[in-house]
């Protein structure tokens, strides 16, 4: 079999794998499971190069493998799925369609880019703090769980507005040439409480609804 397969790129693939699962919820009107896999999937994205890194024996094929399996894991995942997302929730038109080509254009731009640039060790600067050129891709696994919550308090064509408004300007930061420093763990760990309060007031109050039984028979997959 071709490829590289170790435990560096497990979360990468449950990933992956979140938001695939949560694409088939979004076509069935699931917004609630969606959003989840979307924030589960950022979740594992913000600690698969933590763990790839500690894995001390890596070759430098298998570090190249990493960085292009995260890369290609990352479009699906934080270019493909929100905005497809946005798109059933009603981010549509002419209008529509020229935000969600900007914001999936400059996706693959940004994730090119950081490739050549991780490829090359550039985006480290030269007291060794790391550091991103552009607004990270998975930003949107934080920006849209937090723009999906205030729908239950605005109405709905003021949350389409912010969904229009999320897709460009997000999409846009992403090639913006801008330092931005990788966040520490506290940091990060600041984010995850926000994205779950976030979750938390969505499922509580949102008016979509989430049905986990949908999950059962992914479950039984697995454990076939």
């Amino acid at each position: 079999m071709i490829g590289f397969y170790n435990y560096s790129v497990v979360l990468t693939y449950i990933s992956l794998l979140s938001s695939v699962f949560g694409m088939t919820q979004a076509i069935h009107g699931r917004f609630k499971t969606a959003i989840f896999c979307l924030a589960l999937s950022g979740l594992c994205d913000m600690f698969d190069g933590k763990i790839a890194r500690a894995m001390k024996n890596r070759t430098e094929d298998e570090k190249s493998f990493g960085i292009q399996i995260d890369s290609l894991c990352d479009m699906v995942c934080f270019g493909v799925f929100p905005a497809m997302i946005c798109y059933l929730l009603g981010v549509r038109g002419i209008i529509g369609m020229i935000v969600i080509a900007i914001y999936c254009v400059n996706s693959v731009i940004r994730l090119a880019f950081f490739n050549v640039m991780e490829a090359k060790n550039a985006l480290v600067s030269e007291d060794g703090q790391k550091f991103y050129k552009g607004l990270p891709i998975t930003s949107m696994a934080i920006v849209l769980p937090l723009v999906f919550m205030v729908q239950f308090f605005i109405p709905d064509w003021a949350f389409r507005i912010c969904l229009y408004l999320a897709l460009l300007i997000v999409g846009v930061l992403f090639v913006v040439d801008f330092k931005l420093k990788k966040p520490k763990n506290s940091t990060l760990a600041i984010l995850v409480v926000i994205v779950a309060a976030a979750l938390v007031v969505m499922i509580m109050f949102s008016k979509y609804h989430v049905d986990f039984r949908a999950i059962w028979p992914w479950v039984q997959m697995v454990r076939r």
